[in-house]
C-alpha cells in the first residue's frame, strides 16, 4: 500500500472517500472518513469508514469478509477529498453487486476483469479454482503453459478455423496474465513498457 504524503482537511469533521477497484478503475462506492477512520485506513490497510448512521467506525466487509484492501490513497487539489484505489475481495456492495451502482456491464469479458480474478486466486485461494491449480505447480509450469499455448495459437493461426484460433487466442491470454500474476506483475506494468518504448 502506498499513500500521497498530503493528510485531508478535517476542518468540518468528515471527507468523502472515493473508493475505486485499483484493477478495472470501476467506481465502487463512496464513503466518509473522520480522522481516526483515516489514520486506521493507512495503518491496516483496510478501508474504514466513519458511519454516519451507527455513529462510529466501520471496516468495510467486517461482518462479510468482502474488504477493501488499500493499494493507495491520494488527495484532490482541495485536500478535501480522498482518492482511495483497492484490492476488493468478493462483492463490494450488499445487494452482492461488484460495485454500489449496480453491476457492470460484461463484465465476464472485461479483460481487466479477468486480470483482477487471477490475482484474487493469488492473494486469496480458491479451492477446486483451476488458476489456483496452476499456481501452485510453480512458476515453471506456468511459463510451460504459456509456452504450449503460444504454439498452439500459432499452428491455429496456419489454417481458417476462426473459432479454434479465438479459442487458442483466450486460452493464451489467461495463461499469460497468470504467468504475470505469478511474477507478481500486472498488464499495467507491461503497458508502461510499451509507453515508454513509444517515447
Amino acid at each position: 500500500m502506498t499513500t500521497e504524503n498530503p493528510v485531508p482537511t478535517f476542518e468540518k469533521g468528515l471527507v468523502p472517500a472515493i473508493i475505486q477497484d485499483a484493477t478495472t478503475k470501476n467506481v465502487l462506492m463512496l464513503g466518509y472518513m473522520n480522522e481516526e477512520a483515516f489514520v486506521k485506513t493507512r495503518k491496516e490497510g483496510k478501508v474504514t469508514f466513519f458511519s454516519r448512521s451507527k455513529n462510529r467506525l466501520w471496516t468495510k466487509g467486517e461482518t462479510s469478509g468482502n474488504f477493501l484492501m488499500v493499494r493507495n490513497i491520494s488527495l484532490d487539489c482541495d485536500q478535501d477529498t480522498l482518492l482511495i484505489h483497492v484490492d476488493p475481495v468478493g462483492p463490494v456492495c450488499h445487494l452482492n453487486n461488484d460495485t454500489c451502482f449496480g453491476e457492470t456491464p460484461n463484465k465476464s469479458t472485461d479483460l481487466a476483469f479477468l486480470e483482477q480474478t487471477i490475482q484474487n486466486r493469488v492473494t486469496h485461494p480458491k479451492e477446486g479454482s483451476y488458476t489456483n491449480e496452476l499456481l501452485n505447480k510453480g512458476i515453471n509450469k506456468v511459463a510451460q503453459k504459456v509456452g504450449e499455448e503460444a504454439v498452439e495459437l500459432v499452428i491455429e493461426a496456419k489454417d481458417d478455423h476462426e473459432d479454434l484460433f479465438l479459442n487458442e487466442a483466450a486460452d493464451l491470454m489467461y495463461h499469460y496474465l497468470v504467468l504475470l500474476a505469478a511474477k507478481g506483475l500486472e498488464l499495467n506494468d507491461v503497458i508502461k513498457v510499451l509507453k515508454q518504448r513509444h517515447g
